[in-house]
């Protein structure tokens, strides 16, 4: 495939003002035959929070890559300050002034955040050692001048992902970065911790600073940016001023089609119950369970969502659920089938089906290739297996059915499942989960980090499978989603459902409410009827 020549995008808006910080023009990379950056354009100004946005696979990660010297384009050039730049290396972009929060932070966990905050770029004492003292008091200033609460000699073993977050950004700033990058940077937080990270980030931005997000939210792309570029198929096809366009706009040059982003809800139509949780308590022997005495019901034809701040259980009511994880007492039943005892292949047997939070570590065997990603769960059987061994061929054909119904983007189904995008690699679980048609589906954050386009895509889906007449139980941190999907919306706070309710009564407030512990004006802990 051949990289287009740079062009003016015919679709372009309104341009940052003033004389860029940085530019990149003309970005060219190559990945084989896959083209990832297509002449694509950046310009970013002084004190200005920018949002570069598109969907999976536009060539966002591989744009600020490329700024970040992480990889080197094949054509094109970087200017910082009108003067062209190469960066060969991260290091030589920390020193032009670039910074960058990575989507999975790059922490020492035995560390201090002190330890953490000044590596490789420390002050020494005597005999050439580290001086922590001085450490600690330049963590302490960054802190108090930027208002990033966190505490110096915290190990970072012992600390909550927002706070994590806050000691990415520190290292950054001791290292007077001038252009913060943040992928994604509101993928694992709870709305307290965004709207904390978005003060933080509005006076980086008015002490003079650039800061760039990558994101899919179109919500927090109009809170937030002062401009917005937009990729799609690796070239730059829009530059918009935020305060003059909308989130129909953005999402339509991100598309090339229109969206709808309202989500509007469409009520099921519930039948007989399909799994049944009773008194599910999971934790350790002895302690503060993590799950405690958990009931519900999920009918045919029928979403339940589970609203809740991270950490609350959700995560480990549903492992505990698809037998990844092992209770202390309760029952599950599908059906009338009983499934104590059961491990999680035999649970999948009885019709459960499992959409895990973490596609990569959970969800998906990274290494191996999407073919056989998409054959777990069905290589026991015809027509995957015949006899003793696998039909490779039905294995293709297999992927190929699903990478096209769920419209993955993936050259050839023998690449390594690691090497799709994020959006990508969680419809590669998505799509082969729900091609077990299993008459119950788990979901645990199925749009997290994924774009506009698929979550559209996937939430349509999930509406088609509940009006196949199957049970979903769904938890979201957004709750934005569960009001566009729920039939019934249950809440946890501190390992316990304290409330249920009907989705006329499922009110962002009496949510809210509840997801802080405070009671529902309406509905009560326990199970649906």
């Amino acid at each position: 495939m051949t990289p287009r020549k740079a062009e003016p995008s015919a679709e372009s808006g309104g341009d940052p003002a003033g004389e860029p910080r940085v530019e990149l023009a003309g970005i060219v990379k190559r990945f084989g035959d896959v083209v990832a950056n297509d002449a694509a354009d950046l310009r970013l100004a002084t004190g200005e929070i920018h949002a570069l946005v598109g969907e999976n696979g536009a060539g966002k990660s591989t744009l600020m890559s490329v700024l970040y010297g992480l990889i080197a384009p094949d054509e094109g050039e970087i200017r910082v300050a009108g003067k062209p730049v190469r960066f060969r290396s991260p290091v030589e972009a920390v020193e032009a002034g670039m910074g960058m929060v990575h989507q999975a932070f790059r922490l020492f966990p035995s560390m201090t955040v002190a330890e953490n905050v000044v590596y490789r770029a420390e002050t020494r004492g005597t005999a050439g050692l580290l001086d922590r003292r001085a450490a600690v008091r330049a963590v302490q200033d960054l802190s108090e001048r930027y208002g990033l609460r966190v505490d110096p000699r915290a190990r970072i073993r012992n600390l909550s992902v927002g706070v994590l977050q806050r000691v990415e950004i520190l290292k950054a700033l001791h290292r007077d970065a001038q252009v913060l990058i943040l992928d994604e940077p509101t993928a694992v937080l709870t709305p307290q911790e965004t709207r904390l990270l978005f003060d933080v980030l509005r006076g980086l931005r008015d002490s003079g600073r650039t800061v760039v997000i990558v994101t899919h939210k179109l919500g927090e792309v109009l809170e937030l940016s002062d401009n917005v570029t937009v990729l799609r198929d690796g070239r730059t096809v829009a530059r918009l001023v935020t305060a003059e366009t909308t989130g129909a706009e953005i999402a339509r040059h991100m598309t090339g089609r229109a969206v709808d982003l309202d989500g509007h809800y469409v009520p099921g139509t519930p039948a007989a119950a399909v799994l049944t949780v009773e008194g599910l308590t999971v934790g350790p022997p002895t302690g503060r369970p993590v799950v405690d005495d958990v009931s519900l019901t999920v009918r045919a034809g029928e979403i339940v969502g589970i609203a809740g701040v991270a950490g609350n259980g959700q995560l480990e009511l549903l492992e505990a659920i698809a037998g990844l994880r092992p209770s202390r007492s309760g029952s599950v039943r599908v059906g009338g089938t009983g499934l104590h005892g059961f491990s999680a292949g035999r649970r999948r047997e009885a019709g459960i089906a499992y959409i895990p939070e973490d596609r990569a570590a959970t969800g998906s065997a990274v290494a191996a290739s999407v073919a056989d990603n998409l054959a777990v769960g069905f290589h026991r059987r015809s027509p995957l297996r015949r006899g003793w061994r696998l039909d490779r061929s039905a294995v293709r054909d297999h992927a190929r059915r699903i990478i096209e119904h769920f419209d993955i983007k993936v050259s050839t189904p023998a690449v390594a499942a690691g090497t799709l995008s994020g959006g990508n690699l969680q419809k590669l679980v998505v799509g082969r989960e729900m091609a077990h048609d299993a008459p119950v589906l788990l979901v645990d954050q199925p749009t997290r980090g994924v774009d506009i386009g698929a979550i559209e895509n996937i939430h349509g889906r999930l509406r088609a499978y509940r009006d196949a007449g199957h049970a979903v139980l769904l938890a979201s941190a957004e709750l934005s989603e569960l009001m566009a999907l729920a039939d019934r919306v249950l809440v946890m706070f501190g390992g316990r459902v304290v409330a249920d309710l009907d989705r006329a009564d499922a009110t962002e407030e009496n949510v809210g409410l509840a997801m802080a512990g405070i009671p529902a004006s309406t509905g009560a802990p326990g199970t649906g009827s």
